[in-house]
């Protein structure tokens, strides 16, 4: 069983028991996340596909750690100039472990509301006395 979620605005296959590298998340190592956009679920048997998340199931993760990323170097220079600058930088990631598949009953409907009483009609407005101009 596997599905297809949306996280940071990336898309990542995911299974049980499966640790993945996602974008850093400012929380502590060790704390539970929730991941509910799931945009795929296959269970073997049956796909269910969400328009556009699977409504009713949910995974639970967990943040094991947090770190960088190898130094990516930027390199730029503008030729016959003399003009070169260099730059490295290191990019956060939080590699997340998922526990468990979960599905939430649907939602109940709420119960509809008792009928408000009829308002009652406002007083008109008196007109404003016409304005003497000054001469």
């Amino acid at each position: 069983m596997y599905a297809l979620i949306e996280y940071a605005g990336k898309q990542y296959r995911i299974e049980e028991g499966l640790t993945l590298k996602f974008p850093y998340i400012s929380a502590k190592e060790g704390t539970k996340i929730t991941i509910d956009k799931v945009l795929l679920l296959d269970s073997g048997k049956e796909k269910k596909f969400g328009s556009p998340y699977v409504d009713g199931v949910h995974f639970d993760a967990k943040i094991v750690e947090h770190g960088k990323e190898k130094k990516v170097i930027v390199f730029k220079f503008k030729r016959r100039k003399g003009h070169q600058k260099k730059n490295g930088h290191k990019q956060k990631y939080t590699l997340v472990e998922i526990n468990k598949m979960k599905k939430s009953s649907p939602k109940k409907a709420a119960a509809p509301k008792k009928a408000a009483a009829p308002k009652k009609a406002a007083a008109p407005k008196k007109a404003a006395a016409p304005k003497k101009d000054k001469d």
